[in-house]
């Protein structure tokens, strides 16, 4: 009952977060995705000649990524702003 204690009192006085599984998942899970996208691609469709298919799901990747991104930097807001100013002048 005492780690629940201590936990508590570190959530509390805000010593407890999640910057370091975040930075983790940043340094480790998003490549480890990300080349196994690209093998992927190069397995379905380059063994076969599809290269017109492999850059389709290329540009899918591609979008993927950049969404990833905003979302990884926190600039998605401005990017809303500015498409919301598009619409309202």
């Amino acid at each position: 009952m005492t780690t629940l204690t201590t936990l508590a009192d570190l959530a509390q006085n805000g010593e407890l977060n999640t910057r370091g599984v975040r930075s983790w998942i940043l340094d480790n899970i998003i490549p480890l995705v990300l080349l196994a996208v690209a093998l992927l691609l190069l397995w379905l469709g380059g063994g076969r000649g599809d290269n017109a298919g492999v850059m389709r799901r290329l540009a899918g990747v591609v979008i993927a990524l950049a969404i990833i991104g905003l979302a990884v930097s926190g600039l998605g807001v401005n990017v809303g702003e500015w498409l919301a100013g598009l619409f309202t002048g």
